[in-house]
């Protein structure tokens, strides 16, 4: 196990990947990997770098159970599909063969999903795993939550490829496809990405989206591991669906969680009973890293276009209060008088697309000082381990080297 290869060339070299499997398309996606040239390192600052590092070391440690599950602290114990996905997604860019197997094992084995006679319903994991009344470790909620399946299926991927894993793309095309058929819904030449099941997340014409869990670049890449289906498709319904639902927010922002009304296209906000809340919280933050990934990696004007208009009241409070809160209202009132740590790794990411001078203000006042010893906050804060991480590994800089490799990805 290597733990010494978090760094900048491991990014450029996987991404470059992603970028030449999309560009040219007529060659298959292994044939690539002996074909693209390593790029020397110039992308992420020596702190930020020796934080990655460092940081894994510690989330490692403190959150990946020996048998490979992931606890979050925070949460009564609780393990979630998202995070195992993570800690996936980490282990490939640390080079960490053996923490990536054993998650991956324990959620196989564990978050499978099962109907009442025991039997394997799909591939795709149940999204919440802790004690039951009975003091029992078991699925506290059987639905899968397909932003984690998505993250899960890019991991897979790249792994694969990385360390000559067949059956890890194998897998990963059986997820896309039950991905696929429970977790899509096509209505009038147009594919939208739902949270989870159609039958949790569909109800007659009105479909409950969460913007945070679209991932456009991930999409890209399984347009080219799984042709059967039109994964292409659902990166114009994301940019779609975050440009529309935005103007729910008087200020532009994305929230988190909407509904759509597939028969007039009208996005509404969700009913003030329901335990899912139309605002700008920790869901609609990691919109900003998502589509920061997509603008980077494929030079997608879609994507510096949204950050530039809805990053706006964001930059605003920064310029004006020099902090972001965590949570804004439809109206864009904030609505705690608390900072995230999680939010300002997602803000990081964008900023270095539109904004580095602000984006270089927020690592230096926000995001490095709440870092010690492994830890971003304290080394309960599972949540904010992650997005910090996957905040400083913004690929600006890496797309830019690649435009001389490859030319700009086709619209």
């Amino acid at each position: 196990m290597n733990h010494n290869l978090i760094t900048p060339s491991l990014l450029r070299l996987t991404l470059i990947l992603i970028v030449g499997i999309t560009t040219l398309s007529s060659c298959r996606w292994r044939s690539l990997r002996s074909s693209v040239p390593p790029i020397t390192d110039r992308t992420t600052s020596p702190e930020a770098t020796i934080s990655l590092k460092e940081s894994w070391e510690a989330y490692r440690k403190r959150f990946i159970q020996g048998d490979g599950r992931i606890i979050d602290w925070e949460a009564e114990e609780k393990s979630t599909s998202e995070g195992q996905a993570y800690a996936m997604f980490r282990a490939v860019f640390a080079d960490d063969r053996e923490s990536f197997d054993r998650t991956l094992k324990w959620s196989e084995s564990n978050l499978q999903r099962r109907d009442a006679q025991g039997k394997p319903m799909d591939s795709l994991w149940a999204w919440k795993w802790g004690k039951n009344a009975s003091d029992q470790w078991v699925q506290l909620d059987p639905n899968f939550a397909s932003d984690a399946d998505i993250d899960a299926c890019f991991a897979l991927i790249l792994a694969s490829d990385r360390w000559n894993r067949p059956d890890y793309l194998a897998l990963a095309k059986t997820k896309l496809k039950d991905l696929w058929d429970y977790s899509t819904v096509t209505h009038s030449g147009q594919t939208y990405l739902l949270p989870g099941p159609k039958i949790a997340f569909r109800q007659g014409d009105r479909l409950t989206l969460n913007p945070s869990y679209l991932a456009p670049y991930a999409f890209r890449l399984f347009a080219q591991v799984d042709r059967d289906r039109d994964w292409m498709a659902l990166v114009d319904s994301s940019y779609a669906v975050l440009e529309n639902s935005a103007s729910l927010s008087s200020v532009g922002l994305p929230s988190d969680w909407v509904n759509l009304e597939l028969k007039t296209g009208q996005y509404s906000a969700l009913e003030s009973g329901s335990p899912l809340k139309t605002q700008y919280g920790f869901d609609a933050t990691r919109v900003w890293w998502r589509i920061a990934l997509d603008g980077a990696i494929f030079n997608e004007a879609r994507s510096i276009k949204y950050l530039q208009t809805h990053l706006k009241p964001l930059k605003n409070s920064w310029q004006k209060d020099r902090k972001v809160l965590a949570q804004i209202d439809l109206q864009g009132n904030p609505m705690v008088n608390y900072e995230a740590t999680s939010q300002y790794g997602m803000l990081y990411s964008a900023l270095r697309q539109v904004d580095p001078n602000m984006a270089a203000e927020v690592y230096q006042q926000k995001i490095r000082p709440t870092y010690r010893s492994g830890f971003w906050d304290n080394d309960k804060a599972y949540y904010t381990q992650n997005l910090a991480w996957f905040g400083l590994l913004d690929p600006h800089d890496i797309a830019q080297a690649m435009k001389s490799q490859f030319p700009p990805t086709p619209k």
